[in-house]
Protein backbone atom coordinates (compact mmCIF):
# COMPACT_ATOMS: atom_id res chain seq x y z
CA UNK A 1 0.00 0.00 0.00
CA UNK A 2 1.91 3.17 -1.28
CA UNK A 3 0.05 5.62 1.61
CA UNK A 4 1.03 2.87 4.65
CA UNK A 5 4.31 2.04 3.14
CA UNK A 6 4.97 5.95 3.02
CA UNK A 7 4.16 5.97 6.36
CA UNK A 8 6.59 3.04 7.53
CA UNK A 9 9.17 5.35 5.67
CA UNK A 10 8.87 7.83 7.85
CA UNK A 11 10.34 5.75 10.57
CA UNK A 12 13.59 5.13 8.47
CA UNK A 13 13.75 9.12 7.56
CA UNK A 14 13.52 10.22 11.09
CA UNK A 15 16.30 7.75 12.17
CA UNK A 16 18.46 9.02 9.47
CA UNK A 17 18.16 12.34 10.60
CA UNK A 18 19.49 11.35 13.99
CA UNK A 19 22.34 8.66 12.87
CA UNK A 20 24.46 11.62 12.03
CA UNK A 21 26.86 11.78 8.74
CA UNK A 22 27.65 7.96 6.81
CA UNK A 23 31.12 6.67 5.46
CA UNK A 24 31.90 8.19 1.36
CA UNK A 25 30.04 6.19 -0.76
CA UNK A 26 28.89 6.61 -4.22
CA UNK A 27 24.55 5.99 -2.74
CA UNK A 28 23.51 8.32 -0.14
CA UNK A 29 20.73 8.26 2.51
CA UNK A 30 17.72 10.58 1.73
CA UNK A 31 18.71 13.01 4.09
CA UNK A 32 22.07 13.88 2.64
CA UNK A 33 21.07 13.81 -1.20
CA UNK A 34 18.34 16.51 0.01
CA UNK A 35 21.54 18.73 1.53
CA UNK A 36 22.77 19.01 -1.78
CA UNK A 37 21.88 21.93 -4.56
CA UNK A 38 19.20 21.21 -6.89
CA UNK A 39 15.93 19.07 -6.58
CA UNK A 40 15.04 15.96 -4.77
CA UNK A 41 11.94 14.05 -3.96
CA UNK A 42 11.34 15.10 0.03
CA UNK A 43 12.85 18.31 -0.27
CA UNK A 44 11.58 21.11 1.23
CA UNK A 45 13.17 24.44 -0.12
CA UNK A 46 10.34 26.41 -2.24
CA UNK A 47 7.11 28.13 -1.64
CA UNK A 48 4.01 27.88 -2.96
CA UNK A 49 3.73 30.36 -5.45
CA UNK A 50 6.83 28.21 -7.19
CA UNK A 51 4.20 25.32 -7.72
CA UNK A 52 1.89 25.27 -11.17
CA UNK A 53 0.18 22.14 -10.54
CA UNK A 54 -0.38 19.42 -13.44
CA UNK A 55 -3.07 21.17 -15.20
CA UNK A 56 -0.32 24.11 -16.17
CA UNK A 57 1.91 21.18 -16.82
CA UNK A 58 -1.18 19.86 -19.29
CA UNK A 59 -1.14 22.20 -21.55
CA UNK A 60 2.30 21.22 -23.24
CA UNK A 61 2.25 17.71 -22.05
CA UNK A 62 -1.47 16.63 -22.17
CA UNK A 63 -0.61 13.00 -23.12
CA UNK A 64 1.35 12.42 -20.61
CA UNK A 65 -0.50 14.34 -17.39
CA UNK A 66 -3.58 12.35 -18.74
CA UNK A 67 -2.14 8.99 -18.66
CA UNK A 68 -0.37 10.17 -15.49
CA UNK A 69 -3.95 10.55 -13.83
CA UNK A 70 -4.04 6.91 -13.80
CA UNK A 71 -1.79 5.69 -12.03
CA UNK A 72 -1.25 4.48 -8.17
CA UNK A 73 0.98 7.20 -7.41
CA UNK A 74 -1.07 10.07 -8.64
CA UNK A 75 -3.41 8.33 -6.46
CA UNK A 76 -1.32 7.85 -3.33
CA UNK A 77 -3.55 11.31 -1.33
CA UNK A 78 -7.15 12.09 -1.65
CA UNK A 79 -9.58 14.24 0.08
CA UNK A 80 -11.95 11.50 1.75
CA UNK A 81 -14.46 13.27 -0.27
CA UNK A 82 -12.93 11.41 -3.89
CA UNK A 83 -12.21 8.32 -1.72
CA UNK A 84 -13.95 5.52 -4.12
CA UNK A 85 -13.21 2.92 -1.57
CA UNK A 86 -15.36 4.83 1.13
CA UNK A 87 -18.09 5.20 -1.63
CA UNK A 88 -18.18 1.71 -1.91
CA UNK A 89 -17.96 0.58 1.63
CA UNK A 90 -20.52 3.33 3.12
CA UNK A 91 -20.32 1.59 6.50
CA UNK A 92 -17.12 -0.15 7.62
CA UNK A 93 -16.97 -1.47 10.76
CA UNK A 94 -14.26 -3.39 13.32
CA UNK A 95 -13.90 -4.18 16.82
CA UNK A 96 -11.02 -5.53 18.94
CA UNK A 97 -11.36 -5.95 22.27
CA UNK A 98 -13.54 -3.36 23.75
CA UNK A 99 -13.59 -1.35 20.93
CA UNK A 100 -15.65 -1.04 18.11
CA UNK A 101 -14.83 1.35 15.04
CA UNK A 102 -16.82 2.58 12.50
CA UNK A 103 -16.29 4.53 9.34
CA UNK A 104 -19.48 6.36 7.88
CA UNK A 105 -19.88 7.54 4.91
CA UNK A 106 -22.57 9.77 3.29
CA UNK A 107 -23.41 12.83 1.16
CA UNK A 108 -22.02 14.94 3.81
CA UNK A 109 -18.90 13.38 3.90
CA UNK A 110 -16.78 10.14 6.35
CA UNK A 111 -17.11 9.73 10.06
CA UNK A 112 -14.88 8.23 11.76
CA UNK A 113 -16.56 6.51 15.21
CA UNK A 114 -14.59 4.99 18.16
CA UNK A 115 -16.51 3.25 21.26
CA UNK A 116 -16.07 1.33 24.08
CA UNK A 117 -19.30 0.33 25.25
CA UNK A 118 -19.63 3.28 27.41
CA UNK A 119 -17.95 6.00 25.75
CA UNK A 120 -17.27 7.19 22.38
CA UNK A 121 -15.45 9.62 20.27
CA UNK A 122 -15.97 10.82 16.49
CA UNK A 123 -14.34 13.10 13.69
CA UNK A 124 -14.43 14.02 10.72
CA UNK A 125 -11.71 12.21 8.29
CA UNK A 126 -10.16 14.43 6.09
CA UNK A 127 -7.12 12.54 4.30
CA UNK A 128 -7.27 9.41 2.54
CA UNK A 129 -4.00 7.74 2.06
CA UNK A 130 -3.54 5.14 -0.68
CA UNK A 131 -6.02 4.17 -3.74
CA UNK A 132 -6.91 1.41 -1.67
CA UNK A 133 -5.84 -1.56 -3.88
CA UNK A 134 -3.35 -2.47 -1.48
CA UNK A 135 -5.24 -0.51 1.24
CA UNK A 136 -6.35 3.17 2.37
CA UNK A 137 -5.30 4.97 5.20
CA UNK A 138 -6.49 7.84 7.14
CA UNK A 139 -5.99 11.54 8.71
CA UNK A 140 -8.25 13.71 10.91
CA UNK A 141 -7.50 17.49 12.55
CA UNK A 142 -8.40 18.36 15.76
CA UNK A 143 -8.17 21.12 17.33
CA UNK A 144 -4.99 22.25 15.18
CA UNK A 145 -3.36 18.44 15.50
CA UNK A 146 -3.40 16.18 13.09
CA UNK A 147 -4.02 12.39 13.98
CA UNK A 148 -3.67 9.07 12.13
CA UNK A 149 -6.71 7.09 12.70
CA UNK A 150 -6.11 3.21 14.61
CA UNK A 151 -7.36 1.80 11.69
CA UNK A 152 -7.20 1.61 7.85
CA UNK A 153 -8.85 -0.07 5.03
CA UNK A 154 -7.05 -2.97 3.49
CA UNK A 155 -8.37 -4.26 -0.07
CA UNK A 156 -7.70 -8.10 0.32
CA UNK A 157 -10.05 -7.47 3.28
CA UNK A 158 -12.65 -5.07 1.83
CA UNK A 159 -12.65 -4.02 5.23
CA UNK A 160 -10.82 -2.61 8.45
CA UNK A 161 -7.72 -4.01 10.20
CA UNK A 162 -5.28 -2.08 12.88
CA UNK A 163 -3.03 0.52 10.99
CA UNK A 164 0.30 -1.08 9.82
CA UNK A 165 2.87 0.10 12.62
CA UNK A 166 0.31 0.28 15.32
CA UNK A 167 -0.46 -3.43 15.95
CA UNK A 168 1.55 -3.49 19.26
CA UNK A 169 0.95 -0.04 20.41
CA UNK A 170 -0.24 -0.28 24.04
CA UNK A 171 -4.06 0.64 24.01
CA UNK A 172 -4.69 1.76 27.70
CA UNK A 173 -7.68 4.29 27.15
CA UNK A 174 -9.92 6.03 24.48
CA UNK A 175 -7.44 8.50 23.42
CA UNK A 176 -4.84 5.66 22.05
CA UNK A 177 -7.55 3.76 20.83
CA UNK A 178 -8.95 6.26 18.04
CA UNK A 179 -5.78 7.81 16.85
CA UNK A 180 -1.80 8.68 17.23
CA UNK A 181 -0.91 12.16 17.27
CA UNK A 182 1.64 13.15 14.08
CA UNK A 183 3.90 16.20 14.93
CA UNK A 184 4.27 19.09 12.70
CA UNK A 185 7.57 16.52 11.60
CA UNK A 186 5.82 13.79 11.09
CA UNK A 187 3.06 15.54 8.94
CA UNK A 188 4.88 17.34 6.63
CA UNK A 189 7.18 14.32 5.97
CA UNK A 190 4.11 12.23 5.46
CA UNK A 191 2.69 14.40 2.72
CA UNK A 192 6.03 15.28 0.86
CA UNK A 193 5.64 11.51 -0.14
CA UNK A 194 2.16 11.67 -1.38
CA UNK A 195 1.50 15.16 -2.82
CA UNK A 196 3.54 17.87 -4.60
CA UNK A 197 3.71 21.37 -3.03
CA UNK A 198 5.03 20.69 0.36
CA UNK A 199 6.23 23.73 1.69
CA UNK A 200 5.01 23.71 5.02
CA UNK A 201 2.35 22.18 7.69
CA UNK A 202 0.22 24.62 6.69
CA UNK A 203 0.58 24.45 2.60
CA UNK A 204 -1.33 21.19 3.66
CA UNK A 205 -4.65 23.05 4.10
CA UNK A 206 -3.82 25.77 1.63
CA UNK A 207 -2.00 24.72 -1.30
CA UNK A 208 -0.45 21.24 -1.93
CA UNK A 209 -1.59 19.59 -4.98
CA UNK A 210 -2.47 15.70 -3.86
CA UNK A 211 -0.80 12.35 -5.42
CA UNK A 212 2.14 12.61 -7.20
CA UNK A 213 1.69 14.61 -9.99
CA UNK A 214 4.26 16.43 -11.99
CA UNK A 215 5.97 18.57 -10.02
CA UNK A 216 6.50 15.77 -7.53
CA UNK A 217 9.52 14.39 -9.45
CA UNK A 218 10.20 17.04 -11.75
CA UNK A 219 10.05 20.40 -8.94
CA UNK A 220 8.58 23.12 -9.11
CA UNK A 221 7.31 24.62 -12.46
CA UNK A 222 6.87 28.12 -12.46
CA UNK A 223 10.30 29.14 -13.69
CA UNK A 224 10.31 26.58 -16.49
CA UNK A 225 6.62 27.95 -17.57
CA UNK A 226 7.56 31.70 -17.68
CA UNK A 227 10.86 30.37 -19.68
CA UNK A 228 8.67 28.76 -22.42
CA UNK A 229 6.02 31.24 -22.34
CA UNK A 230 9.05 34.30 -23.13
CA UNK A 231 10.64 31.71 -25.61
CA UNK A 232 6.83 31.58 -26.92
CA UNK A 233 6.82 35.30 -27.10
CA UNK A 234 9.72 35.46 -28.88
CA UNK A 235 10.02 32.88 -31.24
CA UNK A 236 6.45 31.56 -31.55
CA UNK A 237 7.20 28.30 -30.18
CA UNK A 238 9.32 26.57 -27.12
CA UNK A 239 12.91 26.06 -27.96
CA UNK A 240 13.74 22.86 -27.78
CA UNK A 241 16.54 21.68 -26.30
CA UNK A 242 18.48 18.38 -24.59
CA UNK A 243 18.03 20.27 -20.61
CA UNK A 244 16.31 22.79 -18.86
CA UNK A 245 18.00 24.34 -15.63
CA UNK A 246 14.31 24.86 -14.05
CA UNK A 247 13.76 21.39 -13.86
CA UNK A 248 14.86 18.05 -12.75
CA UNK A 249 14.80 14.81 -15.15
CA UNK A 250 14.73 11.41 -13.40
CA UNK A 251 15.20 9.56 -16.60
CA UNK A 252 18.70 11.58 -17.19
CA UNK A 253 20.07 10.23 -13.89
CA UNK A 254 22.80 8.02 -13.50
CA UNK A 255 21.75 4.61 -12.34
CA UNK A 256 22.69 5.11 -8.84
CA UNK A 257 21.44 8.17 -8.33
CA UNK A 258 17.84 6.98 -10.25
CA UNK A 259 17.48 3.95 -7.38
CA UNK A 260 18.50 6.84 -4.79
CA UNK A 261 15.42 9.12 -6.69
CA UNK A 262 13.09 6.86 -6.36
CA UNK A 263 14.10 5.80 -2.83
CA UNK A 264 13.48 9.11 -1.78
CA UNK A 265 10.04 8.13 -0.56
CA UNK A 266 10.81 4.31 -0.88
CA UNK A 267 13.71 4.38 1.42
CA UNK A 268 17.24 4.13 -0.39
CA UNK A 269 19.88 1.43 1.07
CA UNK A 270 21.28 4.03 3.26
CA UNK A 271 17.62 5.19 4.78
CA UNK A 272 17.05 0.89 5.23
CA UNK A 273 20.74 0.79 7.01
CA UNK A 274 20.45 4.14 9.20
CA UNK A 275 17.63 3.11 10.41
CA UNK A 276 18.56 -0.54 11.43
CA UNK A 277 15.74 -2.49 9.69
CA UNK A 278 16.09 -5.82 9.06
CA UNK A 279 13.88 -9.06 7.93
CA UNK A 280 11.15 -9.04 6.13
CA UNK A 281 9.82 -5.33 6.75
CA UNK A 282 12.77 -4.41 4.35
CA UNK A 283 10.61 -5.84 1.41
CA UNK A 284 9.05 -2.58 1.89
CA UNK A 285 12.14 -1.01 -0.24
CA UNK A 286 12.34 -2.23 -3.59
CA UNK A 287 16.10 0.23 -3.91
CA UNK A 288 17.24 -1.36 -0.75
CA UNK A 289 15.75 -4.60 -1.82
CA UNK A 290 17.22 -4.46 -5.59
CA UNK A 291 20.57 -3.14 -4.95
CA UNK A 292 20.58 -6.24 -3.06
CA UNK A 293 21.04 -8.07 -5.99
CA UNK A 294 23.65 -10.05 -7.45
CA UNK A 295 22.86 -8.12 -10.58
CA UNK A 296 22.83 -4.72 -9.57
CA UNK A 297 26.46 -4.70 -9.07
CA UNK A 298 27.77 -1.44 -9.21
CA UNK A 299 24.42 -0.14 -11.00
CA UNK A 300 22.78 -0.69 -14.53
CA UNK A 301 20.41 1.59 -15.84
CA UNK A 302 18.65 -1.78 -17.17
CA UNK A 303 18.09 -2.53 -13.85
CA UNK A 304 16.89 0.78 -12.09
CA UNK A 305 12.91 1.17 -11.15
CA UNK A 306 12.12 3.45 -14.28
CA UNK A 307 13.91 0.49 -16.27
CA UNK A 308 10.77 -1.71 -15.59
CA UNK A 309 8.07 1.24 -14.14
CA UNK A 310 7.83 3.92 -16.13
CA UNK A 311 6.10 6.46 -13.27
CA UNK A 312 3.75 7.94 -16.05
CA UNK A 313 1.91 4.84 -16.73
CA UNK A 314 -0.30 2.25 -14.57
CA UNK A 315 2.38 -0.25 -13.20
CA UNK A 316 1.34 -3.58 -15.07
CA UNK A 317 -0.23 -6.48 -13.56
CA UNK A 318 1.31 -9.17 -15.67
CA UNK A 319 4.22 -11.13 -15.49
CA UNK A 320 4.66 -11.96 -19.01
CA UNK A 321 5.09 -7.83 -19.49
CA UNK A 322 9.01 -8.14 -17.19
CA UNK A 323 9.82 -10.52 -19.53
CA UNK A 324 11.85 -8.07 -21.84
CA UNK A 325 13.36 -6.77 -19.01
CA UNK A 326 15.11 -9.77 -18.18
CA UNK A 327 16.07 -10.44 -21.85
CA UNK A 328 18.00 -7.24 -21.71
CA UNK A 329 20.25 -8.75 -19.79
CA UNK A 330 20.63 -12.54 -20.19
CA UNK A 331 20.39 -14.34 -23.18
CA UNK A 332 16.63 -16.21 -24.30
CA UNK A 333 15.95 -19.52 -24.41
CA UNK A 334 18.18 -21.50 -26.43
CA UNK A 335 20.86 -18.66 -27.19
CA UNK A 336 24.56 -18.35 -26.40
CA UNK A 337 25.54 -15.29 -23.87
CA UNK A 338 27.06 -12.13 -26.09
CA UNK A 339 27.91 -8.58 -25.15
CA UNK A 340 24.83 -7.61 -25.53
CA UNK A 341 23.09 -10.28 -23.37
CA UNK A 342 26.09 -11.26 -21.46
CA UNK A 343 23.87 -13.12 -18.44
CA UNK A 344 23.06 -16.68 -19.35
CA UNK A 345 19.54 -18.22 -20.00
CA UNK A 346 17.24 -19.74 -17.48
CA UNK A 347 17.78 -23.30 -17.07
CA UNK A 348 14.15 -23.90 -15.64
CA UNK A 349 11.49 -21.68 -17.70
CA UNK A 350 11.27 -19.17 -20.63
CA UNK A 351 8.34 -16.62 -19.49
CA UNK A 352 6.99 -14.94 -16.12
CA UNK A 353 10.62 -15.09 -15.01
CA UNK A 354 9.46 -12.72 -11.83
CA UNK A 355 7.01 -15.52 -10.70
CA UNK A 356 10.02 -17.61 -9.18
CA UNK A 357 12.69 -14.78 -9.59
CA UNK A 358 10.79 -12.26 -7.63
CA UNK A 359 8.54 -13.97 -5.26
CA UNK A 360 6.00 -12.53 -3.66
CA UNK A 361 5.99 -12.21 0.06
CA UNK A 362 3.33 -11.00 2.94
CA UNK A 363 4.57 -8.42 5.48
CA UNK A 364 2.89 -8.64 8.57
CA UNK A 365 0.46 -5.92 9.32
CA UNK A 366 -0.55 -4.93 5.56
CA UNK A 367 -2.37 -7.93 4.53
CA UNK A 368 -0.74 -7.99 1.15
CA UNK A 369 2.03 -9.67 -0.46
CA UNK A 370 4.76 -8.13 -1.97
CA UNK A 371 7.21 -8.92 -4.94
CA UNK A 372 10.95 -9.32 -3.23
CA UNK A 373 13.28 -6.52 -5.81
CA UNK A 374 16.10 -8.63 -4.09
CA UNK A 375 16.33 -10.72 -7.95
CA UNK A 376 17.75 -14.23 -7.22
CA UNK A 377 17.62 -17.67 -7.63
CA UNK A 378 14.89 -18.70 -4.51
CA UNK A 379 15.45 -22.27 -2.69
CA UNK A 380 12.79 -24.22 -1.29
CA UNK A 381 12.81 -23.79 2.83
CA UNK A 382 15.79 -20.48 2.52
CA UNK A 383 15.52 -18.20 5.19
CA UNK A 384 14.68 -15.05 4.39
CA UNK A 385 17.85 -13.35 2.32
CA UNK A 386 19.02 -10.55 4.06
Amino acid sequence: MAAIRSLRTLVFLSLALLAGPTPAVAQLSTVEHATKPGFWPTKVLHTPSEYVGSAVCAKCHNAIAVEQKTTPMAQSLLKVASSEVLHRHPELKFQVGQYEYEIKTTPAGSTYTVTDGEHGTSAPLVWAFGGGQVGQSYLFERDGHWYEAHVSYFGSLEGLEITPGRESDPVREMESAVSRTLSSEDVVRCFKCHAAGVTSERSITTSISPGITCEACHGPGSKHVAQKENEILATGGPVESDGDAHMLNPGRLRPNDSVDFCGGCHATTWDVRLAGKKGIESLLSPPYRLEKSKCWGNGDERLTCVACHDPHTPRARQAEYYDAKCLACHAGAGQAVSAEHPQPACKVGSTKCVTCHMPKMEVPGFHHAFPDHRIRIVRAGEPFPE
